[in-house]
């Protein structure tokens, strides 16, 4: 595999292939090896085989473990006994502060103070010391910056960050070992941390496999970034889909979705919704807006999937029970 051309021409990325591989090992004993599930239903509506890669079940609900402990268990020593800083109001926020614990080590999260007040007790649960912010007239990255210069933490970034991107990938990697190779993959972006670990397993393992990337409608700054071949920049985007609410891809994930992406799609909020609402009434499973974004796609009218085995990647579950039972009585 290692000396396929499909591998020379990724050979100048930010990671590799191997690289993934080794965030595979070195995360595999701590992460979930998440379930793969099917739904005739779901193969009705797209006619397609589709398979849902489950990240919702997690550790701490979402594929963010992965990555952030790759990252960690990458710390020298002294970053180690120092301890990690990062900046989140979501996942990352729980990843890294459950990733710190099992590691025995540090970890400063700066959130708003508008944040769900159930992601701040999550944060505060798995370790993690909170650190609360004004988002209105405080920037996270300055903070974030004077907490590693100042008592010297490492600061680890969301999604931009090469051993971040690196060990999101195992998601797809246990996806194609599990079902063999795939027409489609359709994977949730914000960032573009979880896509472009998937995108490259996805041109490694299955060099056919069209790699989808789907945002929130409201904040197509991706599908812009690839049409224009440079990163746009824009206002956060109003979406339920606050795992996807970046301003921006990063100069690390930028490379490897331009390389590895065939093209992003966008779906809108309703969208998300309903497919919320499937999961849950028909698979019995609770995913969160942001973790609905490929399997919006997958079981909408955008793209013709018949006779098509796709892969799709549900990459969290995790959702304020109110909020939740809100959209499905509107």
């Amino acid at each position: 595999m290692t000396t396929s051309h499909h591998h020379d021409q990724f050979r100048s990325l930010p990671i590799t292939y191997d690289d993934i591989v080794q965030a595979h090992e070195r995360v595999r004993d701590q992460a979930h090896h998440t379930p793969v599930l099917t739904s005739e239903t779901a193969n009705r509506i797209s006619g397609a085989e589709l398979f849902f890669k489950c990240e919702n079940f997690q550790r701490m609900g979402a594929f963010k473990f992965r990555g952030a402990y790759n990252a960690l268990s990458q710390f020298t020593p002294e970053q180690k006994r120092q301890g990690v800083v990062a900046f989140s109001s979501g996942n990352h926020a729980q990843a890294i502060a459950l990733s710190a614990r099992e590691l025995g080590m540090r970890a400063v999260i700066i959130m708003p103070e508008d944040a769900p007040a159930v992601k701040i007790a999550a944060t505060r649960a798995y370790g993690g010391e909170v650190v609360l912010y004004n988002r209105y007239t405080e920037s996270r990255e300055v903070l974030g910056q004077a907490y590693a210069n100042e008592q010297g933490l490492t600061l680890i970034p969301p999604y931009d960050h090469p051993h971040v991107m690196a060990g999101q990938g195992p998601a797809a990697k246990e996806l194609f070992e599990e079902v063999g190779a795939l027409d489609y993959l359709c994977v949730p972006l914000g960032g573009g941390g979880l896509l472009s670990g998937c995108a490259l397993v996805a041109k490694t393992l299955s060099p056919a496999c069209h790699v989808i990337g789907v945002e929130p409608a409201a904040g197509n700054d991706g599908q812009r970034s690839l049409a224009s071949g440079s990163i746009v920049h824009i206002e956060t985007p109003n979406t339920i889909a606050n795992g996807a609410q970046t301003q921006h891809l990063g100069q690390f994930t930028f490379p490897v979705i331009q390389a590895c992406v065939d093209s992003i799609l966008t779906v809108s909020d309703q969208e998300l919704v309903d497919t919320m609402q499937f999961f849950a009434s028909r698979m019995k499973i609770i995913v969160e807006p942001t973790g609905c974004l490929g399997a919006a796609v997958a079981l909408g009218k955008q793209l013709d999937l018949r006779g098509k085995k796709v892969g799709v990647i549900l990459s969290g579950g995790n959702i304020d029970l109110r909020r939740l039972a809100s959209y499905f009585s509107e």
